[in-house]
C-alpha cells in the first residue's frame, strides 16, 4: 500500500525525507488536478492532504471519501498549525495511542 502527500512545500519535503512521494501545489486548481492524478495511481492506500489544501478542494475530498473505499484520506495541519476549531497533531496522536508525546499544548 502506497502513501502520497498533495500539500505545500515543506510538508511535501518532510514527507519525501520519510520516504513518501508527494506533489506541490499551491493553489486549489493544482491541488484538484494532483488529486485527481493520485486517484488514480496504481496500489495508493493513504492520501495524506493539509487542512488548507483540502479546504481548497473540499468538494473534490468528499467525493474521492464518499466514492471508494482506497485511498484513504488523511488532513493534517499544514507548517501554520492546526486550522482554527482544529486540535493539533500531537494532541490527535496522543487521543489515539492513549500516551503523551511531548509537553502539553493547550486546548
Amino acid at each position: 500500500m502506497d502513501f502520497y502527500c498533495i500539500a505545500d512545500e515543506d510538508t511535501v519535503r518532510g514527507f519525501r525525507l520519510a520516504g513518501v512521494d508527494g506533489q506541490v501545489v499551491t493553489s486549489p486548481k493544482e491541488a484538484a488536478g494532483a488529486l485527481e492524478r493520485a486517484v488514480g495511481r496504481q496500489g495508493l492506500g493513504v492520501l495524506i492532504l493539509t487542512d488548507a489544501v483540502a479546504a481548497g478542494i473540499r468538494h473534490e475530498v468528499d467525493a474521492v471519501r464518499a466514492g471508494r473505499g482506497l485511498p484513504l484520506v488523511v488532513k493534517i495541519p499544514g507548517p501554520e498549525g492546526p486550522m482554527p476549531g482544529r486540535k493539533a497533531l500531537r494532541r490527535l496522536i496522543q487521543e489515539a495511542v492513549g500516551v503523551r508525546i511531548g509537553h502539553e499544548e493547550g486546548p
